[in-house]
């Protein structure tokens, strides 16, 4: 009996976990969003937010409307939101994308380069 609640317990906060990284997730992404100037809009009816529900969550989708093309990332889940653009801001949200990764990879290779780089006296040892 104990070992079941052991593991109804681990269970519990892995899946407690796993809905907190997906918020963080989504909080960037949302974040990265309305730099690059996507409008953010409640779904603050349930038909709004039925709407959302139906539409592909927490991934930004292309849609045509009368020949122009938007972009809609729908998040029914934590903000119960949707953020539209327009091409170019959609270009601008890759473009900050790309850009905030190539900084967190130099970061990276700087905290490991630090890590095993020079000693005291600058020079490098490769031993």
């Amino acid at each position: 009996m104990f070992k079941k609640i052991i593991a109804i317990m681990v269970t519990g906060l892995l899946l407690t976990g796993c809905a907190a990284i997906e918020k963080s997730d989504a909080m960037d992404a949302e974040r990265l969003l309305s730099a690059a100037g996507f409008k953010m809009k409640f779904a603050n009816t349930p038909e709004k937010l039925a709407n959302i529900t139906a539409m592909t969550q927490r991934t930004v989708v292309p849609h045509d409307k009368d020949g122009t093309v938007y972009y809609a990332y729908a998040d029914a889940e934590f903000c119960k939101c949707i953020y539209l653009g327009t091409e170019q801001n959609y270009q601008q949200y890759e473009k900050i994308a790309v850009e905030r990764n190539i900084a967190q990879m130099n970061e990276n290779a700087a905290v490991n380069w630090n890590a095993w780089g020079a000693w005291g006296d600058g020079r490098y040892y490769y031993e």
